[in-house]
């Protein structure tokens, strides 16, 4: 069995979901040098986050992510 998403995943996940980003706005907000902090790194490997090619490179929720996201919310 997979181990429960961190919580600054699922924080990751949240944001990405409330409206859209443009991947510079989401480099900004979440890039980190620190190793122990790599949720933007992490969420593109599990594959619960894309960029979309285009002109706003926009950062959206995989099918996955957006189920990772639902499985998280309590209610």
């Amino acid at each position: 069995m997979r181990e429960p998403p961190s919580l600054i995943m699922v924080q990751f996940l949240s944001w990405i979901a409330d409206r859209p980003r443009s991947y510079n706005e989401a480099m900004e907000a979440w890039r980190s040098t620190c190793p122990r902090l790599s949720v933007w790194e992490d969420a593109i490997i599990d594959g619960l986050v894309l960029i979309e090619n285009g002109g706003t490179r926009r950062v959206v929720l995989t099918r996955q992510g957006r189920d990772l996201l639902e499985s998280c919310r309590v209610g």
